[in-house]
């Protein structure tokens, strides 16, 4: 190697996980063996050495190597004995992996380096020094912190996954140290993961200033009585053996005997039959025709290779880090139709330079003609808003296969952008004037309605309920359309979110354009109109492009894994329904929130006024570490915690405890902090969302946001206005019918506990509300031999409190702390309650049985609900997973039946020619706006359809209850 020279080191190990964990498990076709990380692997590796070839990761390669740890024992175990003990054994579908790995390797043409008793680091900043005493550069192929202590002048990290270079500029800025200073601030802070034991206590911000100040660890520590800090100092000086310790861990050795010289990892030109024979042996056909194409090679007449595969016992490979997520066969994992056809439009190349602009009206319709012959075309919006009901149509995507998908088979995709309503650059708010050469926006909106309306033409999108909003305000009834975001809402519910680059990310393995990339942000932001045209169609036709490739991918699973029900009768008709609600809005009185707002802030200046009493001196009530100070310092109550940054925890769950032990002072702060609550988000907040031009507050609904089903709101968020409390029913009170008009509430009563009697078959509960008895005083009187009649409140508001808590897994120190009892009384009631209804305990038992051996639990109606952690090594994440497992099937079949309620109003009150419009949801309650003189006849159809909305699929071991009743405004109708 010479100056000007370049060595790439790929961190294979990393790689591999990062392959694993990319897609859902993948195995070949003709025998079934799991091959979903060396699908990923290779993909990543050509992926990396196309970039590299022509440039676009900024340097051109002379040498290359993948570098992989031999295991997870090395000299450093020697040094500590505990080193990296936390990991745990790979998962079984990816030992055999390793081997097949280290062949794909091969395959490429590429050094595969290991060396027994040191890690992949170790080797690689053995090759970094080389390179850099030769006078050549190297870039490593990684994100990992542990390598950046070698990054320099001539040694640079390159992270391929976020396509982002890490040079020393960028360390200083994630760390607050330069690569020199990484080992002792690795050595400060310690690892979890690799079980680095560091000192307690200080996190990477602290060891940045404490190492800015006094220069490095040895000396820090031989100065530890300096440190002002007491904690800090005591635990510096207590732990700095292990500091040093620590040290000589996270060090990377950089004199590795190698076997394979520096001059030997030559980069040669690719040989295509070599690799061509491997990815045929292992069926990647979509990768195979890429490299033939890129090689100018006859795929068809290369044989597939012969790979052994190492026995797992034979197999060696990197324990598992205990932070990556892993999902077993057991759990709901893609068909092998629907993984080959990932792996397929994962391997197809998403080319932006191929995207077109059309500029002209003939295009258009060409374009629109494409999309009606082949029945299928993605649709995206570009506009100046996030509100759909504010937002101006600024230009639009379109994408298409260029032929029909078959079985096996993924065509190309041909994408393009057409703009509308740009502007010239400039720094004035409006731009400079309309870019010339647009489409004229009229002309264009009628092709696109012929296009949209048109029931034979399938729309892709993603989050179509925007898109949707969007082009009725412009005239245009979109139909017939799939959301991307919905189809894996329905598949894959709690396993990550469903936005369009996470979804691109995790199957198509692309990182899509970033929204802030071509319209900037913070001070420099623009609107998507001033963007340029060449920019705004390599986004937006992207959106489009990604999100046919991700319908190709999703929609063939619906049917696969059983969920098509739950897509096409719970999530897809509900979009118009929402959107229809959105528009419509809701009235709100600017004067009575006026009015709320001056009695809040009176209530709270009354309360800090007692909270300074109770003190004993005035401070920022608002302030956590002051009220920490006072209440765990001076005032010395218990249960102090120190957060992170050192300060006392003061969080809501800290003063309720206090609160509920007798101590007034925590009392009155939760009081205070609900009153400021109320004001700042309610009060003075909601103003500010009415609508200029409809006068009423048009919320905005998320259908995909929750593991169970349920729906979620925000600008503003209406779920969560107390209504056990005088002052949130009071902000109710503002919500106000249309002149001549009246609110309907219409709420289901006690509809998870009718859910848990229907799905754990307990008979009493099934019989008390069959007859019509009061489900809380049946249950007292069941668990404490009280009779109901004249029951004492306290004694039925406690049935009450472990009737909802259990449906939650609450603990007996939550139940104590609720009721303001003693631990031990809490936890013989809920004994007593599991006595009684047994069925309870065993439906509990079931549902974690289900959830850990499927890695889901279904509603009623077919919907899952994913929890991938509930076999996680950690007992605390382990048992929040396991009480939703139980509380997911009852609240989601509650959402599911409320879902298929509103899917089925509107038609309801159109067939009987009433003028009802249903306004908002707000957890098992709908509103209603309807003229005054037909609520009478109204109220009875909403309770109809409300009672059986789980008819025909399921019939209810209970009868369903709604509650309805009209009035002036959304309070007094509740």
């Amino acid at each position: 190697m010479k100056k000007g020279d370049h060595l790439f080191l790929v961190d294979g190990s990393g790689y591999i996980f990062r392959a694993y964990h990319a897609l859902p498990p993948l195995t070949r076709k003709s025998d079934g063996l799991p091959v979903g990380a060396v699908s990923g692997f290779c993909n990543m590796l050509w992926k990396l050495l196309s970039s590299a070839r022509d440039t676009s990761v900024g340097v051109t390669p002379t040498h290359f190597a993948v570098i992989f740890d031999y295991s997870s024992k090395t000299f450093r175990n020697e040094l500590y004995q505990e080193y990296k003990a936390n990991r745990v054994a790979p998962p079984e579908d990816l030992v055999p992996q390793f081997s097949i790995i280290r062949d794909a390797t091969r395959a490429f043409d590429l050094p595969c380096i290991e060396t027994e008793g040191y890690e992949a680091d170790d080797i690689i900043a053995t090759y970094a020094r080389l390179a850099r005493e030769a006078g050549g550069d190297a870039t490593i192929i990684s994100s990992d912190k542990d390598l950046m202590q070698l990054v320099g002048e001539q040694v640079f990290m390159y992270d391929s996954m976020k396509d982002r270079q890490i040079g020393v500029a960028e360390v200083v800025e994630k760390w607050g140290v330069p690569p020199e200073k990484m080992i002792d601030l690795q050595a400060l802070t310690g690892d979890s993961v690799d079980n680095v034991p560091g000192v307690p206590g200080i996190g990477p911000k602290t060891a940045a200033a404490l190492l800015a100040e006094f220069g490095d660890l040895e000396t820090l520590l031989s100065r530890a009585e300096e440190i002002p800090q007491k904690k800090r100092r005591e635990n510096l000086i207590e732990h700095a053996d292990k500091a040093r310790i620590s040290r000589e861990l996270v060090r990377l050795r950089d004199d590795v005997p190698l076997e394979e010289p520096l001059d030997a990892l030559v980069l040669n030109p690719l040989d295509g039959p070599k690799l061509i024979s491997f990815l045929k042996a292992m069926e990647f056909t979509s990768l195979t025709r890429r490299v033939a194409e890129a090689t100018d090679t006859e795929a068809a007449v290369v044989e597939a290779a012969t790979i052994e595969v190492d026995a797992p016992e034979a197999a060696h490979g990197p324990d598992l880090d205990p932070s990556g997520t892993m999902q077993s066969e057991a759990e709901a994992t893609p068909s092998r139709v629907a993984r080959q056809r990932a792996d397929q439009v994962a391997g197809l190349t998403i080319d932006r330079s191929t995207y077109a602009t059309l500029l002209d009206l003939d295009s258009l319709r060409a374009w629109c003609a494409a999309a009606r012959e082949r029945g299928l075309v993605a649709f995206d919006t570009e506009t100046t808003s996030l509100d759909p009901m504010q937002a101006d149509l600024v230009g639009f995507s379109l994408a298409f296969c260029e032929e029909a998908p078959e079985a096996g088979t993924v065509p190309a995709i041909r994408a393009a952008y057409v703009p509308l309503r740009h502007v010239s650059g400039s720094d004035d708010l409006l731009g400079g004037g309309p870019v010339e050469g647009q489409i004229d926006f009229a002309e264009a909106l009628v092709e696109l309605k012929s296009l949209l309306e048109d029931r034979s033409v399938l729309k892709v999108c993603q989050n179509v309920k925007y898109d949707l909003l969007v082009m009725r305000r412009l005239g245009i009834a979109m139909r017939s359309f799939d959301d991307t975001m919905l189809l894996s809402y329905a598949l894959d519910a709690g396993k990550g979110n469903h936005g369009l680059d996470t979804l691109s990310e995790r199957w198509l393995g692309h990182k899509p354009i970033a929204y802030k990339d071509v319209t900037g942000s913070g001070k420099t932001a623009r609107s998507f109109a001033q963007v340029d045209l060449p920019s705004a169609t390599a986004y937006a036709a992207e959106d489009a492009d990604i999100a046919l490739r991700l319908w190709l991918v999703l929609k063939p699973r619906l049917a696969a894994e059983g969920v098509a029900n739950v897509y096409e009768r719970l999530e897809r008709p509900l979009v118009e329904v929402l959107a229809l609600m959105e528009e419509r809005g809701i009235a709100v009185d600017r004067q009575i929130l006026s009015r709320l707002s001056g009695e809040l802030a009176q209530k709270a200046a009354g309360l800090e006024d007692e909270i300074h009493t109770l003190a004993g001196e005035r401070f920022n009530v608002g302030s956590p570490k002051q009220l920490g100070e006072i209440l765990f310092g001076r005032m010395g109550l218990p249960g102090g915690s120190r957060t992170k940054s050192g300060q006392w925890s003061t969080s809501a769950q800290v003063l309720e405890d206090l609160a509920a032990a007798g101590h007034e002072l925590p009392r009155r702060i939760v009081d205070w902090r609900q009153m400021t609550k109320l004001k700042s988000t309610y009060t003075d907040a909601l103003p500010g969302f009415i609508h200029p031009q409809t006068g009423r507050v048009h919320t905005c609904f998320a259908m995909a946001a929750t593991t169970t089903g349920r729906l979620s709101s925000s600008e503003p968020n209406l779920q969560n206005i107390p209504i056990r409390t005088a002052e949130g029913r009071k902000i109710r009170t503002a919500f106000v019918a249309a002149p001549g008009h009246a609110l309907i509430s219409a709420d289901y009563s006690q509809i998870e506990l009718r859910v848990l009697a229907h799905v754990a078959d307990i008979p009493q509960l099934s019989g008390a509300f069959a007859d019509g008895i009061d489900i809380h005083a049946m249950t007292a009187s069941e668990m404490f031999g009280v009779p109901v009649e004249g029951m004492p409140p306290e004694v039925r508001r406690r049935a009450k409190a472990i009737n909802f808590g259990i449906i939650y897994g609450i603990s007996a120190f939550g139940l104590a702390n609720q009721l303001g009892i003693e631990r031990s009384e809490a936890s013989a009631y809920i004994k007593t309650y599991f006595e009684r209804f047994p069925g309870i305990r065993d439906y509990m038992e079931a549902a974690k049985a289900k959830a850990r051996d499927l890695g889901y639990v279904e509603t009623i109606f077919g919907r899952r609900a994913h929890y991938p952690d509930i076999r996680s090594s950690n007992p605390q994440m382990r048992a929040f997973n396991e009480r939703a497992a139980i509380n997911a099937p009852i609240q989601g079949s509650a959402a599911d039946i409320i879902r298929r309620a509103m899917v089925r109003m509107d038609a309801a009150l159109g067939d009987a020619r009433l003028e009802a419009r249903m306004l908002l949801q707000v957890h098992d309650e709908l509103i209603f706006e309807a003229p005054e003189g037909q609520a009478e006849d109204t109220i009875p159809l909403i309770v109809k359809v409300m009672e059986e909305a789980a008819l025909p699929a399921v019939d209810m071991a209970v009868p369903l209850k709604v509650e309805a009743r009209a009035a002036s405004n959304w309070d007094e109708a509740h």
